[in-house]
């Protein structure tokens, strides 16, 4: 498979604050990367690396030229507006036509059940169907490579299984995934792939069916078991 990103040495320093340090990562194409560990390990600060939404203190990041990329946030930014203005506006400013960004706005909310919610201001959705709309965001500019961090931390039951099928579909239509997650319930269904991180290292990075393995993963990383031992107590 192909490396659609490759991170070699990265480190990320605010100020004093390191969020980041020694980070060497390759992502291929197809795969679903799930970032796991605790509060402040920096997995969100790896994610905004890889989207290029921070630049690295040290080391390079890589990106397949011409590679289309998108990110879905914890908490998505909305405007007031109707829905499917919010998907049509980053189609415009990705360089669509209006006429043809309104066509592809509409596929997209279909796409993720929203169709009959296209002209309800979008702040006034559920937190389940703006973190929806934020995936039809997303989907609407058919990125190949998807970043989401903690998509399902704010929601509740049922907005949380809405969310995993769309990001399950995604990954179906080739759609390459890296997420963020706390419940490892979602990253045993969802990911291809686990990255454990803890003050800002990686100290574990297996297929998925090797790390919830509880004695390869302790031969691997201990800090990694105790971690999901903690997690599923």
């Amino acid at each position: 498979m192909s490396a659609l990103l490759d991170l070699q040495g990265v480190a990320l320093r605010f100020g004093p604050a390191v969020a980041l340090q020694d980070i060497s990562l390759r992502v291929a194409r197809g795969e679903r990367v799930a970032l796991i560990g605790a509060n402040g390990s920096g997995k969100s600060s790896l994610l905004r690396v890889m989207h290029g939404l921070e630049r690295p203190s040290e080391g390079l990041a890589r990106h397949e030229a011409g590679a289309r990329q998108a990110m879905v946030f914890q908490r998505p930014w909305l405007m007031r507006g109707p829905a499917l203005n919010n998907v049509v506006l980053g189609l415009w400013l990705a360089g669509q036509p209006w006429r043809a960004s309104r066509e592809r706005a509409a596929q997209a909310l279909a796409h993720v059940g929203l169709a009959e919610q296209a002209q309800r201001p979008a702040r006034a959705l559920s937190s389940g169907q703006q973190q929806r709309l934020a995936l039809a965001r997303a989907w609407a500019l058919a990125p190949e490579l998807l970043f989401l961090d903690e998509p399902t931390s704010n929601l509740d039951p049922h907005g949380k299984r809405d969310v995993e099928a769309l990001m399950a579909d995604f990954g179906r239509q080739g759609m390459t995934l890296v997420f963020a997650s706390h419940n490892l319930g979602q990253v045993k269904r969802l990911a291809s792939r686990v990255v454990y991180l803890e003050h800002g290292r990686i100290l574990a990075d297996l297929p998925v069916h090797q790390f919830f393995d509880r004695a390869l993963l302790e031969r691997n990383s201990h800090e990694a078991a105790l971690f999901v031992k903690g997690e599923l107590a």
